[in-house]
């Protein structure tokens, strides 16, 4: 009888593992994987579908869900290890939470020196809340909003909404996953390509600024706005160098015309409040008892995890803020705060060094193009820095002499802004049209009829910016 021999192992020695976000399963991220099966098979791309932090799981946390990746990703590289697979190479694609949930995680697997036996090729995010999702605005609103809604999502949303501690840090868990030179920002400068994706309109969930990580408003009226395209992707992907071009310049509308759009505006909007308070007095109860016993269930979870897991997860208890250490919320609140117009800083308060920021500008008829613009402040917000060699250009919260808008953003998202800047990313804004549903959009969530721009979406990331 002949001896059994087994079979040979494939070739592909990359590994690229994607992270659904808040409530999300592996079917959210279905769309990204079968792109990338389409575009490279078997042999060249080996895929994993983060399982382990499924439905309500992901109400523990950003640190508990993200020793849980930590963990499943290891298990993944040594099952396949054992199967014949040399895995060389490591890319991560975060959707939602699921963004700040592999900073985590890669943090830990940099503490573990992972990503010295490995080499980090792509880190990705789809409109993952950088900066949380506290909303910008001030007083009984932000009372109202970032208050309550810290309150129904457990551990995460408290993280969320910057209301947490992390351990004895005395900071939120987002402040802490940005600060400079520790072993989460260390292990996203190992990466090659690091690019973000995010909405410029209808993301109740995730706004275009915490998405790319901005304190300014580049989009106050999208809709009126001159939006530059990169080209062949079907009006979708904003130019990440120049969003948008000079108007040509409009009669103001008179007075007898404002007042009357205005009257208009408050009619049209009667519908939704009446709908809004009709949900508010009949839903919200329910929700905020749903709430209430899912934060139960997840102390307790958190409680298992933390004396009953043994060394599987004590592993990954590491001094996370020491320096360069080696070794979303119901539909009702969301659409609520969707109707919120942001705050904004004062136009004459003066630059701070925790707002600096530039921003992209478009090309002028009279001036020094992009290419000659000098660097007035910092490097701009869009280029990848070292990594990949984008020329760098600056200004101070203007386009195109413009100024835009200042964000009430707090102290601790400022830092965010600069730690997250000095890194590097290459930030793509996403113009969906066809559907008022961004956030599930973005990334084709689910097959459903007005969700085909997130296929041009993925489409243009493949194309410009996952390498093998």
């Amino acid at each position: 009888m002949e001896a059994d021999h087994p079979a040979p192992a494939s070739k592909a020695d990359h590994l690229c593992v994607l992270v659904h976000g808040l409530w999300g399963n592996p079917s959210h991220m279905g769309t990204i994987a079968s792109a990338l099966r389409k575009r490279y098979d078997e042999s060249q791309l080996h895929i994993l579908a983060s399982e382990c932090n499924n439905g309500n799981l992901t109400y523990d946390g950003i640190e508990v869900c993200g020793e849980r990746l930590a963990h499943e990703i290891e298990e993944t590289l040594s099952t396949l290890e054992t199967a014949g697979h040399q895995i060389r190479k490591l890319s991560v694609v975060g959707y939602s939470l699921g963004g700040l949930i592999a900073r985590y995680a890669l943090g830990l697997l940099y503490a573990r020196v992972w990503l010295e036996k490995l080499e980090p090729v792509n880190f990705t995010t789809f409109a993952t809340p950088h900066l949380g999702v506290r909303a910008p605005v001030r007083g009984a609103q932000s009372l109202f909003f970032n208050s309550l809604g810290s309150r129904t999502v457990s551990v995460s949303g408290k993280q969320l909404f910057l209301t947490d501690t992390f351990r004895d840090s005395g900071k939120p868990m987002l402040s802490v996953l940005a600060e400079p030179d520790n072993i989460f920002l260390e292990a996203l400068k190992r990466f090659k390509y690091r690019s973000v994706y995010g909405n410029v309109i209808n993301d109740r969930t995730t706004p275009f600024y915490t998405t790319v990580f901005s304190s300014v408003d580049h989009f106050p009226d999208v809709e009126k706005a001159n939006i530059n395209y990169v080209e062949g992707y079907d009006s979708v992907i904003v130019d990440p160098d120049v969003y948008t071009l000079p108007s040509e310049e409009q009669e103001q509308p008179t007075l007898p015309h404002r007042l009357w759009q205005s009257i208009r505006n408050f009619f049209n909007k009667l519908p939704f409040w009446f709908f809004f308070t009709l949900i508010l007095i009949i839903s919200v109860p329910i929700f905020l008892g749903y709430a209430v016993v899912q934060t139960f269930r997840s102390r307790e979870r958190i409680r298992v995890h933390e004396e009953g897991s043994g060394n599987i997860f004590r592993r990954y208890r590491m001094p996370v803020a020491v320096k360069r250490v080696r070794t979303a919320m119901d539909e009702v609140f969301e659409n609520a705060a969707a109707r919120q117009d942001p705050d904004y800083i004062s136009p004459s308060a003066s630059p701070s060094d925790l707002d600096l920021e530039s921003q992209p500008q478009p090309p002028s008829n009279t001036t020094k193009t992009l290419e000659d613009a000098p660097a007035l402040i910092s490097p701009a917000e869009n280029s990848t820095g070292p990594a990949t060699g984008v020329k760098k250009v600056a200004t101070y919260g203007t386009i195109g002499g413009e100024r835009r808008p200042t964000l009430a953003l707090i102290p601790d998202q400022f830092s965010m802004i600069k730690s997250l800047n000095a890194v590097g990313f290459r930030k793509y804004p996403v113009y969906i049209h066809n559907h008022r549903h961004t956030h599930a959009a973005i990334v084709a969530r689910v097959d459903k009829p007005g969700f085909e721009e997130g296929h041009t979406v993925i489409k243009h990331w493949l194309d410009q910016e996952f390498k093998l």
